[in-house]
């Protein structure tokens, strides 16, 4: 059953001060963005709240460059904008990667990659790229701003998530030496990875959240593949759901890695 309209409140703020400031003083405020999550809720009769705080028009929240050596990325760029941004192209072609693979050219110029990192679904698309890349999330509130590593954040760690005061109004993630890598397979499931001397793999898809395979990785810094795999077997967790069995996600999971560590492979000059 669709939620009523009438029943809902939409607040204003002009800028992200008094946004911050309504977010202290006026509890229970659901931030708003690109709507995609709410609309869907808002259908299916479960809002997930009945006052709303519309950010859309804070452009302040949407740039994208780099501060010394960390590519900041405000909360409201969408996908689609960061799939044209040069700078992340550049620097974190992974990320690029992500954002084309989001289902369709209207959740690409609405959803926005804080509304991602803040609804936490198990699958997001752009998480195990953030991961991956050690990203940080920087919440912010009217008594100040701290910074929250991305593992933590979606990992559920305690004292790591949104205050109901904060905002979301920046990921920043620094330099990433290595080859940069993105698969996404299906809907869900997803390997986000970077070959260097110390390789980094994060998967979507194949656990509650986001997760980073630390012995797969270690055994591929080792250069021995068929060890990664089996280490990736005892640290995913895949369970079969609506799109597909466990015994496929994890096949897949195993394919994306071994695919990962072909395709990344230094070529020998002829």
């Amino acid at each position: 059953m669709r939620t009523p309209l009438a029943a809902l409140e939409l607040l204003q703020p002009r800028s992200l001060r008094e946004a911050l400031r309504m977010l202290r003083d006026d509890g229970g405020l659901v931030p708003l963005a690109g709507a995609t999550d709410v609309y869907r809720a808002l259908a299916a009769g479960e809002p997930p709240g009945r006052r709303f705080l519309n950010l859309w028009r804070l452009d302040a929240l949407r740039r994208v460059g780099v501060r010394g050596e960390r590519l900041s990325i405000g909360a409201l760029a969408t996908y689609a904008a960061l799939l044209r941004s040069p700078t992340v192209r550049r620097r974190l072609p992974m990320l690029a990667a992500a954002c084309a693979s989001v289902g369709s050219l209207q959740i690409r110029n609405r959803g926005t990659i804080g509304g991602n990192v803040a609804a936490a679904p198990a699958a997001g698309d752009t998480h195990p790229v953030l991961a991956a890349a050690g990203a940080d999330v920087v919440l912010r509130s009217a008594g100040g701003e701290r910074r929250v590593p991305i593992r933590a954040f979606l990992g559920g760690e305690r004292g790591a998530g949104r205050r109901p005061d904060e905002l979301i109004v920046a990921l920043e993630v620094p330099r990433v030496e290595g080859a940069q890598w993105f698969r996404k397979v299906g809907r869900t499931l997803a390997l986000a990875a970077v070959r260097s001397d110390a390789p980094r793999l994060a998967f979507a898809g194949v656990a509650s959240t986001v997760r980073c395979t630390e012995g797969a990785a270690a055994a591929l810094a080792a250069g021995a593949l068929d060890d990664a795999v089996r280490a990736l077997e005892l640290e995913i967790e895949p369970r079969d759901d609506d799109l597909a069995s466990a015994r496929y996600q994890r096949a897949v999971a195993e394919n994306l890695l071994r695919r990962f560590w072909y395709d990344t492979a230094p070529r020998s000059a002829s």
